[in-house]
């Protein structure tokens, strides 16, 4: 496949004594490759990601993750296309790391057709609830439905989404959202398909993980995610219960975002197409 190219500007070196917000990227010499053209629509898939801080990505970046594929697409801050770098999220400058993104995209490359370009197009905004992507509510200076609605057209425009990637729910283990779960669950899968236009369109879900200190209501939410998958035959759950978190009790670490990646790809490679 052929691009057209032109290299960008910046390039940030990062130094030992950098403060805590940065350190999820250290060491990075990163540069910015925006696309001109993305030939071949058709043979670009589009993939959306969305949810809250495990989908945006909180894990370590390392030399493995800074390895780029022009078959690998994404977007910058302006809705730019570039060939895809971790971080993949830019909403929390301050607080983006390794996201699953790359793991991903990486592993559909071993299985598709050389043919075909992956675009990825990030969403999430971590810390996000679920009422609150119903509500457009506005989070993290992003508003987060009406943001999900730009960035599918500009996947629309440049590919054919064939489907969403969703990790969320860690901010809805309560007692007052656990039982609504599923429901709100329902409606915003919904919502995501009438927007992209195809009612059955694939949406792979992560489980969260399983080391939180208030597992009782992860696993509550783990629970009504398998629930609600179980009535819609194109929602794929991804286990993550074996996957360690990075010392928070919160987040995956570096291990577990390139596994649960792997993992997302196994799951759409396994759907008929």
């Amino acid at each position: 496949m052929k691009f057209i190219v032109f290299l960008v500007i910046s390039i940030l070196l990062i130094s030992c004594k950098q403060s805590k917000k940065t350190h999820r990227t250290q060491s990075l010499l990163v540069a910015e490759v925006i696309m001109n053209t993305v030939e071949k629509k058709k043979n670009t898939w589009v993939f959306i990601m969305a949810g809250q801080s495990n989908m945006a990505g909180r894990g370590l970046i390392e030399p493995q993750d800074t390895i780029p594929s022009q078959r690998i697409l994404s977007i910058n801050n302006n809705g730019q296309i570039i060939i895809a770098k971790e971080p993949l999220h830019f909403y929390e400058p301050s607080r983006t790391g390794l996201d699953c993104g790359l793991a991903f995209g990486k592993s559909l490359l071993k299985d598709i057709p050389d043919s075909i370009t992956i675009l990825l197009i990030p969403t999430a905004v971590g810390g996000s609830s679920i009422s609150q992507w119903l509500g457009d509510s506005t989070y993290r200076n992003v508003q987060l439905f009406s943001n999900f609605i730009e960035k599918v057209n500009i996947g629309k425009k440049n590919g054919v989404v064939k489907g969403i990637l969703w990790h969320q729910g860690e901010s809805d283990a309560n007692e007052n959202n656990v039982s609504l779960y599923k429901v709100r669950l329902q409606k915003l899968i919904e919502k995501f398909r009438e927007v992209v236009g195809i009612n059955n369109l694939p949406v792979l879900i992560g489980e969260l993980g399983s080391y939180s200190e208030n597992n009782n209501y992860w696993s509550l939410i783990n629970e009504q995610i398998e629930s609600y998958a179980s009535t819609d035959n194109n929602v794929y759950v991804i286990k993550t219960n074996d996957l360690k978190d990075q010392g928070d009790k919160v987040h995956f670490n570096s291990i577990g975002q390139r596994l649960l990646g792997q993992r997302f790809a196994k799951a759409f490679l396994g759907i008929k197409h």
